[in-house]
C-alpha cells in the first residue's frame, strides 16, 4: 500500500492502453504526467483482451514484454499486469476496482486521452469510473473537447486546474493537462514494419529487436 512519510496516502497514476506497441509518444506522455503530478507511484497497463477493439494485432504476453522491454531502463515507471492475468474482457472499472481494494483511500489518477474522454460514456460502466478515480484527459494543442448529455452533466463540475488538488481525496475529480505532442502512432509504425521500413527513433532499440524476433507485425 502506498504510503507517504507522514502517513498520507500517495497517489497512484494509472496509464492504460493497448500499447500494440508501445513507442515514444507513450513514454513521454507518461513521464510529463508523473513530473507534473508529481507521481511517485505509476503504474503503464497493458489492456488483456479491450472490449473496445475487435482485436488487436499482438498479443497480451507480447505487448506486456515489449512493454517490459520499453521500461526496463527507468524503475520509476511500472509495469502492471494485471489485466493481461485477468481472463475475459478487460473493463477499466474493474481494473480500478480491484487497484481500489489494494490501496484503501489513496488518491487514484487514470490518464487517459482527450478523444477517449470524448465518448467516455460509451465505456462499461462508466459513471462508476468517478467513484473509484480521478481522472487526467492528456491533451495534445489541437485537441478539441466534446462532451454532451449526461456526460457534459458528470464531467463539468469535477473540473480542475490545479494538479494539487488531486491529492486530496481518493476519486471524483478531472483535471485537463496539456502534454507534448508526438505525432508517433502504433498504428504508422506497424504499417512501416510491414512495409520493411526503418521505425527507428519512433520507439525503443530493444521493442524493435523482439517485433523483429517475434515476427509479431
Amino acid at each position: 500500500m502506498s504510503t507517504s512519510v507522514q502517513g498520507k496516502k500517495r497517489a497512484i497514476g494509472i496509464f492504460g492502453g493497448t500499447f500494440d506497441p508501445v513507442h515514444y509518444g507513450h513514454l513521454r506522455a507518461a513521464v510529463e504526467v508523473m513530473e507534473k503530478l508529481q507521481l511517485e507511484d505509476f503504474r503503464l497497463l497493458p489492456a488483456g483482451t479491450p472490449p473496445h477493439r475487435s482485436n488487436t494485432f499482438a498479443s497480451a504476453e507480447h505487448r506486456l514484454a515489449m512493454l517490459g522491454l520499453a521500461l526496463s531502463a527507468y524503475p520509476d515507471l511500472v509495469v502492471d499486469d494485471r489485466e493481461v492475468r485477468r481472463e475475459g474482457y478487460s473493463f477499466m472499472v474493474d481494473t480500478l476496482s480491484e487497484i481500489r481494494a489494494e490501496e484503501g483511500d489513496a488518491p487514484l489518477i487514470l490518464m487517459i486521452g482527450q478523444d477517449a474522454a470524448n465518448s467516455l460514456d460509451q465505456w462499461h460502466e462508466w459513471r462508476r469510473l468517478f467513484e473509484l478515480a480521478h481522472l487526467v484527459i492528456m491533451r495534445r494543442p489541437d485537441s478539441k473537447h466534446y462532451y454532451s448529455g449526461e456526460l457534459f452533466e458528470q464531467v463539468q463540475p469535477r473540473l480542475v486546474k490545479h494538479p494539487g488538488k488531486l491529492n486530496d481525496s481518493p476519486a471524483g475529480l478531472i483535471l485537463p493537462l496539456e502534454i507534448t505532442q508526438l505525432a508517433i502512432s502504433s498504428t504508422d509504425i506497424r504499417r512501416r514494419m510491414r512495409a520493411g521500413l526503418s521505425p527507428r527513433f519512433l520507439l525503443p532499440k530493444p521493442v524493435i529487436a523482439y517485433i523483429r524476433e517475434n515476427k509479431l507485425y
